[in-house]
């Protein structure tokens, strides 16, 4: 008898262990608070043989999703201004303030554990303002792009979760000076994103 409780109180642990949490269903909304991590690639342009280069930065970010299907959501992606340094060989010569919100289809992966991963790809604007220079009256335009998108929820409730994620956001720009065509700035950045994500 006592072998029988502890393998039927086994497997109920095992069941709950394995059991579906988290469920991504058609009708179903998310919302997610957290830290976004914006790094640039390493060389942006090139201005008279010396690189020019926009530099990192980190900001508060908020996620809402609205699952059109079982799995598969429609995102937008917003966040606090970032703020970014730029520097011409080595020297900072300015700064310049942007907000990427993005749209992204996701499709999360149905899983039996509380590690849920997703896919997504989607569209990106960048508004650039702000932006100030020592050479002069520096300008970067807006910009439209593709957005790839990973990562994977952790859940600690059937409604809470911790998500980690990833993505590639093309991001380029056209920089002008004092009014005239400067160099096209390929900011390309991933950003790395940490956050709590509640489902209602």
């Amino acid at each position: 008898m006592t072998t029988k409780i502890v393998a039927l109180t086994l497997a109920t642990a095992l069941t709950a262990v394995a059991a579906p949490a988290f469920a991504q269903n058609q009708g179903d909304w998310t919302v997610g608070i957290g830290l976004g991590y914006v790094n640039p690639k390493s060389t942006n342009a090139t201005v008279g043989g010396s690189k020019l280069e926009v530099g990192d930065n980190t900001r508060p970010t908020l996620t809402v999703e609205y699952f059109i299907r079982d799995n598969l959501g429609i995102e937008l992606l917003a966040a606090a201004p970032f703020e970014h340094d730029i520097s011409l060989g080595g020297n900072n010569i300015g700064s310049t303030k942007q907000l990427p919100p993005t749209v992204s289809l996701n499709y999360h992966f149905p899983t039996q554990t509380i590690f849920k991963p997703f896919v997504g790809v989607g569209v990106n604007y960048t508004t650039f303002w702000d932006t100030q220079s020592s050479l002069g009256d520096l300008s970067l335009d807006n910009s439209w792009g593709y957005a790839l998108h990973a990562g994977a929820d952790f859940q600690f409730t059937d409604n809470d979760a911790i998500r980690f994620d990833v993505r590639y956001i093309d991001i380029s720009t056209k920089a002008t000076l004092n009014g005239t065509y400067l160099t096209d700035v390929d900011v390309d950045p991933v950003v790395l994103g940490v956050s709590y994500v509640h489902r209602f």
